[in-house]
């Protein structure tokens, strides 16, 4: 169930050591983890112990092209997760390495060479508690020196991405930190497929702004006995600052998936004004539910599946305009139903409501004209040994569907459908629905129920030598059935009825 993706084996194959500003150096580790440079032992100072920061991907759970006319939907929180590990190195290295593996990204910055007399100026200088909406062009323009010299040797959509990814770090380190920032390694691990709709760039966003605001200690929490308004204060800050990341990658992101990230569970959206952001109410009482995702591996275009429903509404508006309609309803139905003062998770009528809802929801999509032949598969495997409910997630076309799995379904019959996924061609991975947001590991210790000596130090080396998906999760799991102890996470209530 490993995500080997082409674009992960050949990025990870031209990787060498970290680079100062584009210089070059000669491969570290062994031949096996060339693209995993080994990091340097060095110890992290008492005061400043290596922490991690984790976030979560996203999926639309109901709503999907209708919220583009105008409509509500609803996202919720899935249990893949994003990792970061931040140490700080010894006083005497002024730099600053970014390192993401998983897409074959690693770089590093002289802390002293960066243009930190346009980010403090002080008309441009923001403050941490500051709301930010735009990115500032003069800032991004004298950030572009330093990302030039970014994975000098990819291309293509690979370069796009480092590129983004180089620039929403810089962006923010630039804006929150400052010239006296202690060295650091920022390493980055996913176990969210890379560009298939899942919010995988805001999950990052979310880890990136929640470690510096953490660094330059402007965060409280999160513990058990944090009231709910400073949990929320908190949460608000994270996802500011995420936002501010997802603008560099996104130009005009709608800010649902960020806000997902942060907070988990599930949000409502809805964008009637497209110069305005989106409405987004939090669903704090969202139930956490077994969800199996399935990406098609078919390549799709959200702009051309946005197209085809604008077409269809062109040529025959009142009809779709009806279908808009009840997408719309399907999702108020489902929040009438979470918020509701009698609503209980654990009663499988919860579950058979929710997953007939996604039928429905999905029946409209392909009505819409904007389901494809491998989407349809994984609903026929599904239905045929009665285990779940499944739908589309996102753009159709291909991508991605989500089946919620009935509480009563089988190990034999989950069994039996997963062996013909990976027959045909089919990546899953057993999630986790309206789990966790952002969650902190402070220092970067997990500990075992009977440790005695302390428990195990997260370093960079064993979070680097990982092996894929499975392996991360294993390592230092954050969400689903794979939580380690010792992640902690900042919770706000919502009363029901609300």
């Amino acid at each position: 169930m490993s995500r080997h993706t082409e674009m992960k084996g050949n990025l990870e194959k031209k990787m060498a050591s970290a680079s100062i500003n584009g210089s070059g150096g000669k491969p570290n580790g062994s031949p096996g983890n060339i693209g995993r440079p080994k990091a340097e032992r060095k110890p992290s100072s008492p005061m400043n112990p290596a922490f991690m920061t984790s976030a979560p991907g996203k999926v639309i759970v109901y709503g999907e092209h209708a919220v583009v006319h105008g409509k509500t939907a609803m996202a919720a929180a899935i249990s893949l997760r994003s990792y970061l590990l931040v140490t700080t190195l010894s006083k005497s290295h002024r730099t600053i390495s970014l390192r993401f593996p998983d897409i074959g990204l690693s770089h590093t910055w002289n802390i002293d060479d960066l243009p930190w007399s346009t980010f403090s100026h002080p008309s441009k200088k923001k403050m941490y508690y500051d709301l930010v909406t735009a990115l500032d062009p003069d800032l991004v323009e004298t950030m572009q020196p330093h990302l030039n010299t970014v994975s000098p040797k990819a291309t293509g959509e690979h370069k796009r991405i480092h590129q983004a990814a180089a620039s929403s770090f810089l962006y923010l380190f630039l804006s929150l930190g400052s010239q006296s920032f202690p060295g650091c390694v920022y390493t980055l691990r996913s176990t969210l497929p890379i560009g298939a709709g899942l919010g995988s760039s805001a999950s990052i966003s979310v880890c990136l702004s929640a470690a510096l605001l953490l660094q330059i200690r402007t965060l409280a929490g999160p513990h058990e006995d944090q009231p709910p308004n400073e949990a929320e204060l908190q949460l608000k800050r994270i996802n500011h600052w995420a936002f501010v990341g997802e603008m560099c990658i996104h130009g005009n992101p709608s800010g649902v998936d960020n806000t997902v990230a942060t907070g988990g569970k599930a949000v409502l959206f809805k964008r009637g004004d497209y110069s305005k952001p989106p409405t987004v109410t939090p669903l704090r009482n969202f139930p956490e539910l077994p969800l199996l995702l399935v990406n098609t591996r078919q390549p799709r275009s959200t702009a051309t599946e946005v197209a085809k429903v604008g077409a269809l509404k062109k040529s025959m508006p009142e009809i779709t305009d009806l279908m808009l309609e009840a997408i719309e309803k399907v999702t108020e139905t489902a929040h009438d139903l979470i918020r509701s003062p009698d609503f209980d998770e654990t009663d499988p009528q919860t579950s058979e409501t929710l997953g007939t809802l996604m039928n429905i929801n999905h029946g409209l999509l392909v009505s819409l004209g904007v389901s494809h032949p491998r989407l349809e598969r994984i609903r026929e495997l599904v239905d045929f040994g009665g285990i779940g409910w499944t739908k589309l997630t996102g753009a159709g076309g291909g991508g991605s569907a989500i089946t919620l799995l009935k509480p009563d379904a089988s190990p034999e019959k989950l069994q039996e459908l997963h062996d013909k996924l990976d027959e045909e061609n089919f990546e899953r991975f057993e999630t986790t629905l309206g789990g966790d947001g952002v969650g902190v590991l402070f220092p970067a210790v997990l500990r075992q129920e009977g440790d005695e000596d302390g428990g195990v130090e997260i370093d960079q080396e064993k979070f680097l030598e990982a092996e894929g998906e499975d392996g991360v999760e294993r390592l230092v799991g954050a969400g689903g059935r794979a939580k380690k102890e010792g992640w902690k996470f900042w919770r706000v209530g919502e009363s029901r009825g609300t």
